[in-house]
C-alpha cells in the first residue's frame, strides 16, 4: 500500500514537472518572437488602428520586440498621437525601422520615430520635414513635402534654408499648432535621450537628415541593412520602458510578419478620400432615385448604406467645409434641374460646383489625402450625362404640342350625335358637348371640327372629308 502511495506521489510530481517544463518552453518560444508591423503609406486612422492592435497582440503573445517598418510621407496629427501614445505605453519595446533604402520618415513619421524605444534607419533613407500645415475644417495634418535633395539625390539638413509656408506671426491658431508640435516632439526626445534641438528644427524649419547624419546627430540609434542585422545590433542595448531601464535580448528572436487583417483593409478602403467622395455621390443619387421611384428599394438601400459610409469616412478624415458646401450646392443644383428644367444651365453649374468641391474637399498638401483627378473626371462625366438627359427631355417636352385642356380641344374633330337647327350635341374625346353651327343643319354622325370654345358650348364647322388610303 505504501509503495503504491509513493508511486502515485512520484508520478504526480513528475507530471507537474513535465507540465512546468512545457509551459516554460512555450513561454520561451513566445518571448523569442519579434513582431514586424508595416507602415507604408500616409498615417491615417486605418494605420493607427492596425499599429495599436499590433502592439496589443505583441503584448498578449509575449513578444520580445516589435519592429515598425516605416516608409511614410506624413499624415494626420490625431492618428500620429494615437500611435505615439500606444508606443509609449506599450509593454513590448518598439523599434522603428525606416526601410527599405529610399524610404523616409517624413513629417508624422519623425514623431513616431522619436516616440519609439529604438530608432533605426536603413542606408539611403531620410527623416525630418515635420512642419504642420493648415487644414480647413478638420484635424491638422503634418506637412508631407519631400525632403530637399542634394546633387546626389540624398536628403540634406535644410535647417538654414528659407522657412516653408507656415503660420504668419499674426495667426494664433497656426502658431498654437506649431508650438504644440514643438513641445510634443521635444518631450519625446527627452524620454529617449535624443537630439531635442534638431527635433525642434524639424518642426519649425522642416529640417531633414540622411541616415548617417541622423546617427551622428543622435536622432537615430544606428543603421541596419535588414531585419536580421537590426536584431543583432539591438542586442544588449538599454531602452527606457515607462521610466525604467530595460536591456534588450534580441539576437535569438525569430521574425514574425504581422500583415493587415480584414478589419484594417476595410477601414483603409472606407477612409480613402476617393472612396469617401464616391460614397457621398452614390448615396445621394441612390436616395434621389428612390424618391422618384417609390418602392424600387434597391436604389434607396444602396444609397442609404453608401451615404452612412461616406459620413463615417468624413468623420475620421480631415475635410474642408468649403469643399463640402460646394458639393452640397452642386447636388442641389442638379436636383433643381430635374424640377425646373433650365435646358442644362443649372445642371452645368451643379457639375462645376461638384468638381470644385471634390478638389477642395481634402487638402492636396497631405500625401494620400486628396481626391484623384480620374475620380473627379468620372463624376463630372456622369453628372454631365445626367444633365444632358434632363435637358433633352425638357427640349422634347417643349416642342411637343399641348395634349390636355382647352388648347387640346381647338381644331380637334368630333362626331355629331343629334342636331336641331343651329344647336346640337357632339362627341369629342369621349365626352358629350353642347355645340352650335350657324350654317346648314348637320346630320347625325357627321364629323365636325371645333373652331371655338364658349363656356361649355363648342362652335363647330363641318370637317374636311378624309382621304381614303389606296
Amino acid at each position: 500500500m505504501l509503495k503504491n502511495v509513493k508511486f502515485a506521489v512520484s508520478a504526480a510530481l513528475a507530471l507537474l514537472g513535465l507540465t512546468g517544463l512545457i509551459l516554460a518552453q512555450e513561454e520561451d518560444v513566445q518571448a523569442g518572437v519579434a513582431h514586424v508591423l508595416d507602415l507604408n503609406d500616409a498615417v491615417s486612422p486605418a494605420s493607427a488602428d492596425y499599429i495599436i492592435r499590433g502592439l496589443d497582440r505583441a503584448a498578449e503573445d509575449g513578444a520580445g520586440l516589435v519592429i515598425l517598418r516605416m516608409d511614410t510621407p506624413g499624415g494626420l496629427v490625431t492618428s500620429t498621437r494615437d500611435i505615439n501614445n500606444a508606443i509609449l505605453s506599450s509593454e513590448v519595446p518598439v523599434a522603428t525601422f525606416v526601410a527599405p533604402s529610399g524610404a523616409r520618415a517624413a513629417s508624422a513619421g519623425t514623431f513616431i520615430m522619436y516616440a519609439s524605444h529604438l530608432a533605426v534607419m536603413a542606408p539611403g533613407t531620410s527623416v525630418g520635414a515635420a512642419t504642420p500645415v493648415r487644414m480647413g475644417g478638420g484635424s491638422l495634418p503634418f506637412g508631407g513635402e519631400d525632403a530637399d535633395e542634394d546633387a546626389n539625390g540624398d536628403a540634406t539638413d535644410n535647417g538654414d534654408a528659407p522657412e516653408p509656408d507656415r503660420a504668419p506671426a499674426g495667426d494664433p491658431a497656426m502658431n498654437k499648432a506649431l508650438n504644440d508640435a514643438i513641445a510634443q516632439i521635444r518631450s519625446l526626445a527627452e524620454v529617449h535621450g535624443r537630439n531635442a534641438d534638431w527635433a525642434e528644427r524639424a518642426v519649425r524649419d522642416a529640417a531633414t537628415l540622411t541616415a548617417s547624419a541622423a546617427v551622428e546627430e543622435n536622432v537615430a540609434d544606428f543603421i541596419a541593412r535588414n531585419l536580421t542585422e537590426l536584431l543583432d545590433l539591438a542586442d544588449g542595448r538599454t531602452v527606457q520602458m515607462e521610466g525604467e531601464e530595460m536591456v534588450l535580448a534580441t539576437s535569438d528572436l525569430s521574425i514574425v510578419e504581422i500583415g493587415h487583417d480584414l478589419r484594417t483593409q476595410i477601414l483603409s478602403i472606407i477612409a480613402n478620400p476617393n472612396i469617401a467622395f464616391l460614397f457621398m455621390i452614390v448615396g445621394f443619387y441612390g436616395i434621389v432615385f428612390e424618391l422618384f421611384n417609390p418602392g424600387a428599394l434597391v436604389p434607396g438601400t444602396i444609397g442609404g448604406i453608401s451615404l452612412i459610409l461616406g459620413m463615417f469616412a468624413l468623420s475620421v478624415l480631415p475635410f474642408n467645409f468649403a469643399g463640402l458646401a460646394l458639393i452640397g450646392l452642386g447636388l442641389a443644383l442638379l436636383i433643381a434641374e430635374i424640377f425646373s428644367p433650365s435646358f442644362g444651365i443649372l445642371g452645368i453649374g451643379g457639375t462645376i460646383a461638384l468638381a470644385a468641391g471634390g478638389v477642395f474637399l481634402f487638402d492636396s498638401d497631405v500625401p494620400g489625402l486628396e481626391t484623384s483627378i480620374p475620380m473627379l473626371a468620372a463624376v463630372v462625366v456622369a453628372s454631365l450625362a445626367f444633365t444632358l438627359l434632363i435637358g433633352r427631355m425638357a427640349v422634347t417636352a417643349h416642342r411637343r404640342g399641348v395634349t390636355t385642356g382647352r388648347s387640346d380641344l381647338l381644331q380637334a374633330e368630333g362626331k355629331v350625335q343629334d342636331w336641331d337647327g343651329t344647336h346640337g350635341h357632339v362627341f369629342v374625346h369621349g365626352e358629350r358637348w353642347n355645340a352650335r353651327h350657324d350654317g346648314a343643319a348637320l346630320e347625325p354622325g357627321a364629323r365636325v371640327r371645333i373652331e371655338r370654345i364658349d363656356g361649355l358650348t363648342l362652335d363647330v364647322s363641318p370637317a374636311a372629308p378624309r382621304q381614303k388610303q389606296e
